[in-house]
């Protein structure tokens, strides 16, 4: 199985969604903000992200959660998709990816609800199976959905977890402590990079978060 190579900067996001979760304060996950002109606000962040100081390029969801003075000034950039089977992340991904913008960072997706939260990671491995290549970033760090062998470039010492999503024949080179096909997802939490890179081996789908490293 090839191998795919991964780092916290290696990655150049085409889009950026907004969450209406806790939202960042870290300049490594605000960076986007700056760097993208695709920025996606879901309904529910839209009146934060704009007291902010930020213009959005397209507000999506099913507009349950705004307020009526932007519901009706941004009119022209709403996007309403009522179908209540999705959450509004995944509303702005499947508008951004009919687009073709299929690489995509999201920002605001944990704190607040932490069943928003836990939704909101898992479903990165929804993304990645449709060929959408969406990372989350928080302040401390990042969630990278991966499938089959890989490598992490990243600072010695760095901190690691990995979250199994049925993969098999899982083993790691680099890493402080081994891993397996674990079947729960604390099990596989608060390993740590040996080197400037390490490499896992496996054939299926599971979920990093690695923390940033910490600057001096």
């Amino acid at each position: 199985m090839a191998e795919v190579k991964y780092s916290i900067d290696d990655f150049h996001p085409e889009g950026v969604i907004v969450d209406a979760g806790e939202f960042p304060t870290n300049p490594k996950a605000l960076r986007w903000l700056d760097e993208c002109e695709r920025i996606v606000c879901c309904d529910g962040a839209a009146d934060e992200f704009l007291a902010r100081g930020y213009e959005p390029w397209r507000i999506v969801g099913d507009c349950d959660s705004m307020s009526e003075e932007v519901r009706k000034r941004y009119a022209a950039i709403i996007r309403r998709n009522p179908d209540q089977e999705t959450n509004d992340q995944t509303k702005a991904v499947e508008y951004l990816s009919d687009k073709g913008v299929t690489r995509i960072a999201i920002i605001g997706a944990t704190g607040r609800r932490e069943d928003h939260t836990l939704g909101n990671i898992s479903l990165l491995m929804e993304y990645q199976k449709r060929g959408i290549e969406a990372r989350i970033y928080t302040d401390y760090g990042v969630f990278i959905p991966v499938e089959d062998n890989c490598e992490i470039r990243c600072a010695p010492g760095s901190q690691v977890s990995i979250f199994n999503f049925g993969a098999e024949g899982m083993r790691s080179e680099g890493l402080a402590y081994p891993i397996r096909d674990f079947t729960s997802w604390w099990q596989g939490t608060l390993n740590e990079a040996t080197g400037e890179k390490f490499r896992i081996f496996a054939r299926g789908h599971y979920l990093l978060f690695l923390n940033y490293p910490v600057e001096d």
